[in-house]
């Protein structure tokens, strides 16, 4: 982890009221995020990713609620900020793209309004700055101004992603939240907008966190992962370790799910069962149930996340020898 972190995750816990009781979606989670760093959180659909960055972003809304734990951006206390300040820490210090851009995008809206919206909300200025702002955005993501007061539909899924991480960018914020923001586009668009993102990265120097399924696709973009199952965090480690070198069972398992693009061919393995419900957890580790490894100790007490030899971190009483 980074000396001078720009983000600090600590023992972040979320759980969701129901009426059957509390279902932990986030249990004791920590991260860091350096400067100009792309950290990635990984995991199948209802691990706990998106849960984590709408903590991040101070939008979880009831029956949510983050019931334990600290999050510090540059050393602020972002759990406690309210009105004013937390106003100019949304999208002034952390912006995020969602999951859907066609479900971000208002379709009755103008796109144009729905930057202005951006700006003038969290930024003081006149119209004329807003719209040059605006018109600057779209520039730097490859679409012509003549377009911006086209509505979302008149554009093509691709475009409307770039749209998303134009809005995400018009206040120069130091961290941008990405969440699945390549779902539903064909490989070659996903090769675009991730490259797009790579570049602007590297021109303004902001931190990602970059949360998807596609292990494959978070290895060539991020510098660091971090792995969720269940709501916990199984491993973290450098994306080439992650690659290359896996050492939980659900890591190794995951990076075996997709296919390789050169080499001989081989045969995929699923993974067998589901993730367990967050009302009802196992007694010992969460991924037991579904793991070849698994023993007594694996199915009586839960493992520890632990710092290893090469400086990563994983949770198993079993790791890769």
């Amino acid at each position: 982890m980074s000396s001078d972190p720009l983000m600090q995750v600590q023992n972040l816990t979320v759980d969701y009221v129901t009426e059957d009781g509390i279902a932990r979606a986030v249990s004791d989670v920590s991260f860091n995020i350096g400067r100009g760093e792309a950290f990635g959180l990984a995991g199948e659909s209802g691990c706990g990713k998106s849960t984590v960055a709408f903590a991040l972003a101070r939008l979880t809304r009831m029956p949510g609620l983050v019931s334990g734990g600290a999050i510090h951006f540059e050393g602020e206390d972002v759990l406690s900020l309210s009105g004013e300040a937390l106003q100019s820490y949304r999208w002034n210090k952390v912006s995020f793209v969602f999951q859907s851009a066609m479900n971000a995008l208002n379709p009755v809206i103008p796109v144009s309004e729905q930057i202005l919206d951006v700006i003038e909300a969290h930024k003081a200025g006149d119209a004329g700055f807003s719209r040059a702002r605006a018109v600057e955005m779209f520039e730097l993501v490859g679409i012509h101004p003549d377009r911006l007061d086209d509505y979302p539909h008149q554009f093509s899924g691709g475009m409307r992603q770039r749209i998303c991480i134009a809005i995400a960018l018009c206040l120069q914020p130091k961290l941008i939240i990405m969440d699945e923001p390549t779902t539903a586009l064909d490989v070659v668009v996903q090769r675009d907008i991730i490259n797009q993102i790579n570049d602007l990265k590297e021109r303004f120097g902001f931190s990602i966190l970059f949360i998807t399924h596609d292990l494959g696709l978070m290895v060539e973009f991020c510098d660091r992962i971090g792995v969720m199952y269940a709501g916990e965090l199984v491993e973290v480690n450098a994306a080439k370790t992650i690659f290359t070198a896996p050492q939980h069972p659900y890591t190794i398992a995951l990076g075996q799910s997709f296919p390789p693009l050169t080499g001989p061919r081989v045969r995929l393995e699923g993974i067998e069962g589901a993730p367990p419900s967050p009302m009802n957890l196992p007694q010992g580790c969460n991924f037991a149930p579904r793991c070849a490894r698994a023993s007594d100790i694996c199915r009586q007490s839960p493992a520890v996340l632990e710092t290893q030899n090469d400086g990563g971190l994983a949770r198993c009483h079993h790791l890769n020898p």
